[in-house]
């Protein structure tokens, strides 16, 4: 199929209007780190996502000239920490939101599984990923990999830390 992109700039939206559209798209939560050599960086994620099972897959999208998105480039593999609800302060630092200038890392309770890149305790689940591709798409890297190896923490309680409309979130289960 060919697509003519002429025809395609017409209809591009606002950068804004797409925001205000995807704040009312709920999404989990998860802090995406890199490590090549002996550098380490992270960066809290909700563009993440599972695109297959068979070989296990998933995909995040880091925005260009973040040292995470440099890292993960530069070392071809990443790891992810989905959140808990009690790790609320490490989404806002790791989004640097909070504690300007403190190393992301410092204080904070790591582990590694196969690839070397560093996962966060406490968390739901961690996913050790190899870079399988990348593409470069407006202002962000989309990194599809593959995972190698995985974790569930069994002495998690299993609320998910949330994002919904620029807030923090946990669930309040529906009762019918």
């Amino acid at each position: 199929m060919i697509i003519d992109k002429n025809k395609q700039k017409n209809k591009i939206i606002d950068p804004e209007a797409l925001k205000q559209a995807m704040r009312s798209w709920i999404t989990g939560v998860a802090i995406v780190t890199g490590k090549s050599q002996d550098k380490i960086h992270g960066m809290t994620a909700n563009s993440f996502n599972s695109i297959a099972l068979d070989p296990p897959t998933v995909m995040v999208a880091l925005r260009h000239r973040t040292r995470t998105q440099h890292l993960v480039k530069e070392g071809g593999f990443y790891g992810v920490t989905i959140l808990d609800v009690s790790q609320i302060e490490l989404a806002k630092r790791f989004a640097g939101q909070t504690q300007q200038g403190t190393p992301r890392f410092e204080g904070v309770e790591t582990f590694e599984l196969d690839s070397g890149a560093p996962l966060i305790k406490g968390g739901l689940a961690y996913l050790d990923c190899e870079v399988v591709r990348y593409f470069d798409i407006g202002n962000t890297t989309v990194f599809i990999g593959e995972v190698i190896a995985h974790q569930l923490n069994p002495q998690n309680n299993h609320e998910p830390l949330l994002y919904f409309n620029r807030q923090w979130r946990k669930l309040d289960p529906y009762h019918d």
